[in-house]
């Protein structure tokens, strides 16, 4: 069968730090409350001037690197974003130009939190059906921007950076065999009221502010997740057991460990990045992922789960042989 299957990996943080302590001395919070609700202990903020498509060139270097690949091997670009860098061009066509790629497609997905889930199922299905050998996919946002710094309930809660990866059309004769097995995607724009952002050009002509229910979104995520998780192995021949590494979208390491606990997933066999760079919506998945491989954690043959929820409400999840 023709499949997708990752050859490459890459990530990007921005320089700039900003801790908890440090965020305390500007808004009414402390670490010590930061911590023990999301188990995140700092963030990485783009510098002035330094944009999404930035953070995505970065991240796209280091995957083709990791990967191998020239830019002429690279027929499509995906970027999974909710923070472009203008509301037209795609992000994806800026950082197509930004590295001189001049043939192929490029275009975004915006499922917010889960953009990257969604995006690598877009792009496997691309190479399944022949429309694409070699896809660059990558997760990245500046959503420190869309933050409001007097609202502490969300301006600790998120960060910047990217995150990409290579995924590159193979012949697969066995389940064994390293490739993208299957996605499962679900939305439910009924609840898109606990977790959006009060602006856009359409409605303000603004770019307006991340506004969140944080009990609601919490409420719905440990379930959806979970359904997600569990549906995906089941129409995969797979059980809980079975996972070798979940790597879920850094949102709130509650989170994490409630959709954990709830599958039965050991803590052990969970990546858990959250803490170094907080929320990077659709980059979290990437950071983490390059951050378990690079440590050595994920390996050739590793069966590796992916997830995430987001603003829509969307949420869904991929698994890999990696």
């Amino acid at each position: 069968m023709r499949k997708a299957k990752v050859i490459g990996i890459g990530s990007y943080l921005p320089e700039k730090i900003v801790s908890n302590d440090e965020l305390a001395q500007t808004i009414d919070t402390s670490d010590e409350w930061i911590t023990q609700r999301s188990g995140i202990r700092q963030r990485h903020v783009a510098a002035e001037g330094e944009l999404t498509s930035d953070l995505g060139t970065h991240a796209a270097r280091r995957a083709l690197d990791s990967a191998g690949v020239s830019l002429t091997d690279i027929d499509m670009v995906i970027v999974a974003t909710t923070t472009p860098d203008l509301t037209f061009p795609a992000t994806a066509a800026l950082i197509q130009k930004k590295l001189g790629i001049h043939h192929g497609a490029a275009f975004d997905v915006q499922a917010v939190c889960s953009g990257f889930v969604y995006g690598m199922s877009v792009a496997s299905a691309m190479i399944e059906s022949g429309q694409a050998q070699c896809v660059l996919m990558i997760g990245a946002e500046t959503m420190t921007r869309l933050l409001d710094w007097s609202d502490r309930t969300t301006a600790v809660l998120f960060g910047d950076g990217a995150g990409a990866v290579v995924l590159q059309a193979c012949t697969v004769e066995n389940a064994d065999a390293s490739h993208v097995m299957g996605s499962y995607l679900r939305s439910d724009g009924a609840y898109s009221d606990i977790l959006y952002v009060d602006g856009g050009a359409s409605s303000t002509g603004t770019t307006g502010h991340l506004r969140m229910q944080g009990r609601e979104v919490y409420r719905h995520a440990v379930g959806n997740i979970s359904d997600a998780i569990l549906s995906l192995l089941e129409s995969s021949g797979h059980s809980v057991d079975d996972i070798d590494w979940f790597v879920p979208h850094q949102a709130n390491e509650r989170i994490i460990n409630g959709v954990a606990k709830k599958i039965g997933l050991p803590p052990e066999k969970t990546v858990i990045s959250v803490d170094q760079h907080a929320n990077t919506s659709s980059a979290s998945i990437p950071l983490a992922l390059d951050l378990a491989v690079r440590d050595g954690r994920i390996k050739s043959g590793d069966l590796v789960m992916l997830e995430a929820m987001g603003g829509g409400l969307s949420w869904g999840a991929n698994l890999l042989r990696w």
